[in-house]
Parts: C-alpha cells; structure tokens; sequence
C-alpha cells in the first residue's frame, strides 16, 4: 500500500475534519491508499452516531462553557479530546488492504496495544467495548466512520491528557468503567515521543512504510474538496 503521513500540532476539531475530508477525496481518487493524520485538538466533546446527550453528567450549556460540542459521522458515543492526547485518523483504502473493518479496527487496537508494551504496561482488549484498556480504565477511544470502504476518524490515547474533563460525562457511555492516561500511569513522556513511537506501530501492524506530506500536497492531492 502506498501510505502517507501527515503530523499537525494543536489543531481545533473542525479543522482536523477538513484534513480528514481532504484525505479521503486522495484516497479515493487512487493517489494513496493509506493516509494517517495525527495532531491533538483544543478541548472539545464529540457524540458520535450512537448518541450521548444522554451521558452528560452536567447540562450541556455548562459544558459548551469549557469546550466545544460537536455531532459527528464515527461510530459510538460520546467522547473527550483535549491537549496531551494522541488523535491519530488513519484513512484507509480497506479495498487496498482488508475488507474487514472489525480486522481494522482490531488492528487499531493491536497498535495501541504495541505502543503500551514498550512502556511496560500490559494493556488488552474488552470484548463488549471497543477500544485499548488497562485494567478496567480506558486509555485509548476508537471510532470509526467507513463509506465505500474508505475509513476516517480514527483513535484518541491518553498521555498526560486532563482526564478531569471525562468527569463530566460517562465517556463512550461507558458507566461501569473509567479512563486513564500514561501519566495516571505513573509514566511521564513528551507527547511528541508517544507520537513517533505510535506511528511506528502503524507502520508494523499495517505493514506500511510512511511518506510525510505537509497540507499543500494533500491540498493538491484532494484537487478541491467537495461533497457527494
């Protein structure tokens, strides 16, 4: 597969999703078949197609007081991103690779999973919840949105992320359970390193071997953005 990276700072939600938009209309035109943005948002809270207003644990109008609120196309409920937190969208050809998203988002996972052994943390899988775990705290959410077998959206891990702005919701719906981050774990590292390091993982699970690109070139590559 012809894959492509791009690395983006402090991005806010929005902006991500038109690099998201732009990186799809590239895949599907054939230019790559694997595009892997990664960046952290501004605080901001995102409900994905299985809802979420029902798990807010304060009134929505306080919340849009110390972030943004957003509706959007992944899978799932609701969820937090913040600074300190790896978002990573990997836009996948699934034609070029697996038509199967449940082996995609299983090897999502199994990325996470890589990067936490390094540090020493055992980390798995709960089978009735998608995402990473360790123990029965979350440190990485997943969701994803797929049209013609194209994906987007993608993964969000916890490094030294606030993890007081996931009090005041049941994060992904989930109320039995918690969140919790590489710091929370008593590890401190630079985001930045997690972030390599992260990409690596892609790299292995996938079996890709990344090219960098800044936005011009997916700019020039997407050949104008547009809706179907």
């Amino acid at each position: 597969m012809k894959a492509l990276l791009m690395k983006k700072g402090l991005v806010p939600y929005l902006e991500g999703k038109e690099l998201q938009l732009k990186a799809v209309e590239a895949v599907k035109s054939g230019l790559a078949d694997m595009i892997l943005i990664t960046l952290q948002h501004p605080p901001v809270y995102t409900i994905g197609r299985a809802g979420g207003y029902e798990n807010l644990l304060v009134p929505l109008e306080e919340l849009r007081k110390i972030a943004e609120v957003h509706e959007v196309e992944r899978g799932g409920n609701i969820t937090f991103h913040g600074p300190g937190q790896i978002v990573a969208y990997p836009v996948v050809n699934l034609n070029r690779w697996e038509k199967d998203v449940h082996l995609f988002v299983d090897r999502l996972e199994e990325a996470v999973i890589r990067l936490l052994a390094g540090y020493g943390v055992r980390a798995g899988r709960k089978p009735e919840y998608t995402g990473v775990w360790v123990g029965d705290e979350k440190i990485c959410a997943i969701g994803i949105a797929v049209k013609r077998w194209i994906t987007w959206h993608g993964i969000a891990f916890n490094v030294n992320t606030d993890l007081t702005y996931f009090g005041r919701i049941f994060p992904c719906g989930i109320r039995e359970f918690g969140v919790t981050s590489l710091e929370k774990l008593g590890i401190k590292e630079d985001p930045e390193r997690v972030r390599e390091k992260l990409i690596g993982k892609f790299e292995e699970v996938f079996g890709v071997r990344f090219e960098e690109i800044d936005e011009n070139r997916l700019e020039s590559m997407a050949g104008g953005l547009h809706d179907e």
